[in-house]
């Protein structure tokens, strides 16, 4: 860190002289100051990556100056220089987090290598913390991108679930994010400074499962030539996330209750059962319900899982989402492949919100990667998107552009409408009002609506004929 900022601090001015010659030889940036209250000034003007200060000073003395840089930055590194040392000066100096004591006279080469492996200290401590905040961001809350209302709803569930060391169950479609909300609730929970551990439980053998989540002793079965501890004990005191939990075999189910219930674990072949600490967070993008009613899920662990449910919305019911992920994804995808962001033209944007998303954000991020790779320009258009996009599966039955022949605008019209209107009754479970609201019309105008479309279904009905 030679272009690091020091400050010395120092009544007699042959030794802030000498130190600043010295340091500014050496390439950093110094500022001096005669006393106590002079540092006092400088430090809350701007921050030091270093402060050297004299202990005995008239006024606030070397301990002083340490105290209230410490008060401004806790991670102050602070070296004290005094011609008085003694013994309870110096465990008090340390005590208040002094990075070291020196005493006069010293060798201009001892200070010069103490102040490098401090300023050293102080790179490495920014770094970890750099690290720390990039993985947090990378793995927690922060990266959730979502402004529509069902997302809104997703994070609060998340904020009050992380507290808590309740069982949670995460449904949703294929890329929908699932595990990233697992992620998400580890990061902000008490367990957050253990480790958080997924497994697909569709990709473990029949024939391994247990093993692999309980662990198992040296002997237990052929093959089995060492003692492993299993899932269950590597995320002690962290988060275990089962993702397709219904692909859990039904022997194993009883144990994974048995787990739940009593906090304990056995190992295949052992006699001893091991207590764990560990949050567990399930996930499935089938419907449980139905699972439960066809025995693939048992119905008591599905209720000890089921604790906190949260369901993740499909991309395609918040499309309002899909500009703010987009920029996400651009962002992200090109400051990994240090390129210049592109600009998205309306074109593009309107194609992406227009198109249904099967595979979720996973297949958008896919499809901006894609474009970015391909494209490289200053802007996105339609033609880096892949051609499948624009024969969107919601959407195939309304032009994108004017037919040459032209078309029937009230019959266009009307079906986009019943579209919207089945997509605020889905999401709003059936009630009209909630529905209505969504789609910014009061209740009557919602009611008018949805009885003019029921009316060819009703003629169709009494006339015996099926309903479109």
């Amino acid at each position: 860190m030679a272009d690091a900022t020091i400050l010395v601090v120092d009544d007699e001015r042959s030794m802030r002289d000498l130190l600043a010659i010295m340091l500014k030889r050496e390439g950093y940036e110094v500022t001096t100051a005669d006393g106590g209250e002079a540092a006092l000034a400088a430090l809350k003007g701007t921050g030091f990556d270093l402060v050297i200060t004299d202990l005995r000073m008239r006024g606030m003395d070397g301990l002083g100056v340490l105290r209230a840089a410490k008060e401004l930055d806790p991670q102050a590194v602070v070296l004290v220089v005094t011609a008085f040392a003694s013994t309870e000066t110096a465990v008090e100096a340390m005590k208040l987090g002094a990075y070291d004591y020196i005493t006069k006279p010293f060798k201009l080469e001892e200070i010069q290598l103490i102040i490098a492996k401090a300023l050293e200290r102080k790179r490495l401590h920014e770094e970890n913390a750099a690290l720390k905040r990039q993985l947090h961001r990378e793995r927690g809350f922060e990266n959730f991108v979502g402004k529509s209302r069902m997302m809104l709803e997703v994070f609060e569930t998340i904020r009050k679930t992380a507290d808590s060391t309740s069982t949670v169950m995460i449904t949703g479609e294929s890329g929908t994010g699932k595990e990233l909300v697992a992620q998400a609730i580890h990061h902000e929970s008490p367990h957050r400074s253990g480790p958080f551990i997924s497994v697909n439980c569709g990709a473990i053998p029949e024939g391994l499962m247990e093993s692999e989540l309980f662990g198992h002793v040296k002997g237990a079965f052929t093959g089995a030539v060492a003692s492993t501890i299993g899932l269950f004990s590597a995320a002690q005191g962290g988060t275990l996330f089962l993702d397709e939990i219904t692909e859990v075999t039904p022997t194993v189910q009883v144990k994974l209750l048995r787990a739940i219930q009593e906090r304990e674990v056995r190992r295949v072949g052992d006699t001893r059962d091991v207590r764990v600490d560990v949050r567990l967070i399930a996930a499935s993008n089938r419907d449980l319900p139905k699972a439960v009613a066809e025995g693939a899920l048992r119905e008591d662990l599905f209720y000890r899982l089921n604790v906190i449910p949260i369901h993740v919305p499909p991309l395609r019911d918040r499309r309002e989402d899909i500009p703010v992920l987009v920029t996400h994804f651009l962002k992200k995808i090109c400051g990994e492949m240090s390129k210049p962001v592109p600009i998205v033209t309306p074109e593009a944007l309107a194609l992406l919100e227009r198109y249904h998303w099967p595979g979720n954000i996973r297949e958008l991020e896919n499809v901006i990667e894609r474009a970015i790779v391909l494209g490289g320009g200053a802007t996105l258009g339609v033609e880096a998107l892949p051609p499948d996009l624009a024969v969107s599966r919601e959407s195939s039955d309304v032009p994108l552009q004017l037919p040459e022949s032209g078309l029937d605008l009230e019959a266009t019209l009307e079906r986009i409408e019943q579209r919207y209107i089945e997509q605020a009754l889905a999401r709003t479970g059936g009630v009209q009002t909630r529905a209505a609201e969504l789609l910014g019309i009061s209740f009557r105008q919602f009611r008018y609506k949805l009885q003019k479309l029921l009316r060819p279904v009703r003629a169709a009905s009494r006339s015996g004929s099926p309903s479109p």
